[in-house]
């Protein structure tokens, strides 16, 4: 799989390329924005799989070129970056990012979150057209197109907060345990996965507006709270 690193770092840059080239990645090397966005451009040569994307680029912000790369398609972007606070990394997945990967790292860590941001998405509760939507108050959840609205209004959804929010949606007031969540929605059992699990959460409870829709189960995980209609 060809994978696109955007850093401007070229120490980190080359022992990272050695690391994913010994894992079976074509890395392509983009030391600023504009060269990644050039790089992402419809070719000749086979599409990339996943961007890995430094925030701290010289000539313009990552928050902003992932804001391009996810206006031009869907291609899996996980940001990587020194900058840990809670804050930073919801307005990263806002953007749409499919991870956050907080520097310093594990490469192994690193790693797992690629493969499991590459694999195919689960698909949700879809089973016929009976179970085509779910309606949870003035939340509408539509599954095949992978849509949702809140009072009628569309909310832009990263696709792992889709999945999240669909798995929960299928039994409302049922706490799924943080294993199980990992497993149904990044298809790992990866431990490091859950803090990336609680930023999905507070992603959610942003965009939708409603903080009080996903209850934390101190110690062992979230549920859905079904809003009055």
């Amino acid at each position: 799989m060809r994978l696109l690193l955007v850093e401007d770092d070229d120490h980190v840059a080359a022992a990272l390329s050695a690391v994913l080239a010994r894992h079976g990645f074509d890395v392509v090397h983009a030391r600023s924005g504009e060269e990644a966005l050039q790089a992402l451009l419809p070719g000749e040569t086979a599409p990339f799989g996943v961007v890995l994307l430094d925030l701290g680029l010289p000539d313009q912000d990552g928050y902003e070129v992932c804001g391009k790369i996810r206006k031009r398609g869907s291609i899996p972007v996980i940001m990587v970056t020194a900058r840990a606070d809670v804050r930073s990394r919801i307005h990263g997945l806002n953007l749409g990012a499919d991870d956050y990967v907080v520097k310093p790292y594990d490469t192994g860590e690193l790693i797992a979150r690629i493969h499991a941001v590459i694999r195919r998405p689960p698909s949700g509760v879809a089973a016929g057209p009976a179970d085509s939507e779910l309606r949870l108050g003035s939340v509408r959840i539509e599954l095949p197109t992978r849509q949702v609205s809140v009072d009628g209004s569309t909310v832009q959804l990263t696709r792992k907060e889709f999945d999240l929010l669909a798995l929960l949606a299928q039994r409302p007031g049922v706490v799924f345990r943080r294993e199980q969540i990992i497993s149904e929605v990044w298809r790992t059992s990866w431990e490091g996965t859950g803090r990336t699990l609680e930023v999905h959460v507070a992603s959610l409870r942003s965009k939708l507006h409603m903080p009080a829709l996903i209850e934390t189960v101190r110690g062992v995980g979230y549920r859905l709270v079904a809003p009055a209609a």
